[in-house]
């Protein structure tokens, strides 16, 4: 790990829970720039997966079936 960043969390273990909490949030942003791009990708992808359901190139799968199915296979693997 590089010094700089090293010196980085030390300064950050010495403040105190509110200041951590703050300073990971502010971390987490990302600019206006970072999110339009973020943004974007999402609308591109979504857009995607539509033209796929739409297209009919995926099937769609009923949801309270698939959870139920989920349900049973973790009941499964704990012996229930």
């Amino acid at each position: 790990m590089a010094s700089k960043l090293e010196d980085y969390i030390a300064q950050g273990k010495a403040l105190d829970a509110d200041e951590r909490e703050i300073a990971a949030l502010a971390l987490q942003r990302v600019d206006e720039a970072e999110q339009a791009e973020v943004d974007a990708d999402w609308d591109t992808e979504i857009n995607r997966r539509v033209d796929e359901v739409v297209n009919g190139e995926v099937a769609l799968v009923d949801g309270e079936e698939t959870l139920a199915s989920i349900h049973q296979m973790i009941a499964a693997r704990r012996g229930a």
